[in-house]
């Protein structure tokens, strides 16, 4: 069995500092959690970025700060910033963080229900933003958060309009107005994606664990953080993101599961080594 690529989600765009105060929001912050996961063994930090108020941005200016910050302490860490933005952001907003030409970004593969809101993804918004991962040559982590959206996407690989293999997945799993996060839902949903792929498993709020567990023993890999979940356990708040990375390390070494470093996740994901 591969090993496992953790990613952490360090701080998303809807959490606050009253639901835990850890929650990160200046750039100082954001390095911060980024440190914590990295050295706890996340290879991936999924960056969202917020104003220092915790107002969610999409500003390319921000992201770029954020970016350059974090690298400098966490040289080797893949990044993998949002163009989900937050829940009423134009595409013109969201896509801004592509002009940094990541080596990966998320690409969100349909419009959901999120909570009481709507998460708007619409056939041509995806369409534009998978023309621009392909002109500008990065490699989309595809966000399925309904059994519909991985169909939707295969089937725009099919036709050319998003990248294509290998691909790499990432299946959100227990929003509500979503799909469910349970693990018949995680294994249709495995068990539907192309051969070659990869993919990792976020469980929302107490799925968690759960579904980390799960995608460990299937051989997948897992996300957590702030975005996700606050809590290491039933009401007991997370101090950092290190901390959730350090519970899914546990885990998985009770499983029997190494975790990749950078490098190691840089190869299994098709990525070309940081130079």
């Amino acid at each position: 069995m591969e090993k496992l690529i953790i990613t952490a989600a360090i701080c998303g765009a809807e959490v606050t500092k009253e639901q835990n105060p850890a929650v990160p929001y200046t750039v100082e912050e954001i390095v911060r959690e980024a440190k914590s996961a990295v050295d706890a063994g996340a290879a991936i930090v999924h960056i969202h970025v917020r104003e220092d108020d915790g107002t969610p941005t999409q500003s390319k200016a921000r992201f770029k700060e954020c970016i350059d910050a974090i690298l400098k302490v966490c040289p080797d860490v893949i990044l993998i910033p949002s163009t989900g933005g937050a829940v009423g952001m134009t595409a013109e907003e969201r896509l801004q963080p592509t002009e940094l030409d990541p080596e990966m970004a998320t690409l969100d593969c349909g419009t959901c229900n999120f909570g009481d809101d709507v998460f708007e993804n619409t056939m041509p918004m995806m369409r534009d933003f998978g023309k621009r991962m392909m002109e500008r040559g990065i490699k989309p982590e595809y966000e399925c958060f309904e059994m519909g959206h991985l169909d939707t996407v295969l089937n725009m690989a099919r036709k050319g309009q998003v990248p294509g293999a290998p691909m790499q997945f990432n299946f959100v799993l227990g929003v509500p107005g979503c799909t469910t996060a349970t693990v018949p839902n995680l294994c249709w949903l495995v068990n539907a994606i192309p051969a070659g792929s990869t993919w990792t498993v976020t469980g929302v709020g107490r799925n968690a664990f759960p579904m980390a567990a799960a995608a460990i023993a299937m051989g997948g890999n897992v996300r957590v953080g702030f975005e996700d979940n606050l809590y290491l356990s039933k009401g007991v708040l997370a101090k950092s993101n290190g901390e959730l990375v350090e519970k899914v390390v546990r885990i998985a070494r009770e499983l029997g599961r190494e975790i990749a470093t950078p490098a190691e996740a840089r190869e299994i994901l098709g990525l070309a080594p940081r130079r």
